[in-house]
């Protein structure tokens, strides 16, 4: 992993910003900061579902200016340490969500696995897009792909 900034834990963008400090992870900075999401997403799941969309719109602008913001201060795009992109693709994955344990567990599954392999058009995204906006929206696309599945699934069962 590369180095972390010397501020991150001084500096509260930057923690903000490295998923509350799940970001400084040594390995799987990722899936930590998404693990990190899930008690967050527990505080908002019982919103109704205007006030929840409300609530991810809004967290995927803060996340896209603090993800500008930690990147130009350390002058690095998309370090792997920035994990608040992750609390944003995940509260995408969950929008809706069946309630339950085994949904939330289904739903980290969903969004690791469409965050690490990464299909058409959310690779290109990651590589074209080179400021906060791209750090983020290929989570959320991500995030999306996930949220698919889950209802689909939420729909047979």
């Amino acid at each position: 992993m590369q180095a972390l900034p010397n501020n991150v834990w001084q500096d509260p963008f930057t923690f903000i910003a490295f998923g509350f400090g799940a970001g400084t992870m040594p390995f799987a900075p990722g899936t930590f900061g998404t693990l990190l999401a899930i008690p967050f997403y527990l505080l908002i799941a019982s919103l109704p579902l205007t006030y929840y969309l409300g609530f991810v719109v809004i967290f995927i602008g803060i996340s896209t200016w603090l993800c500008e913001r930690v990147h130009q201060q350390i002058g690095e795009h998309d370090h792997p340490g920035v994990t608040i992109d992750e609390f944003a693709g995940f509260f995408v994955t969950m929008i809706n969500a069946p309630k339950g344990a085994a949904w939330v567990i289904l739903g980290f599954l969903l969004f690791r696995f469409f965050d690490i392999v990464k299909p058409w058009p959310i690779r290109l995204l990651d590589e074209k897009i080179a400021n906060g906006f791209g750090t983020v929206i290929d989570d959320v696309v991500a995030g999306f792909y996930s949220f698919i599945i889950l209802q689909l699934i939420g729909y047979v069962v």
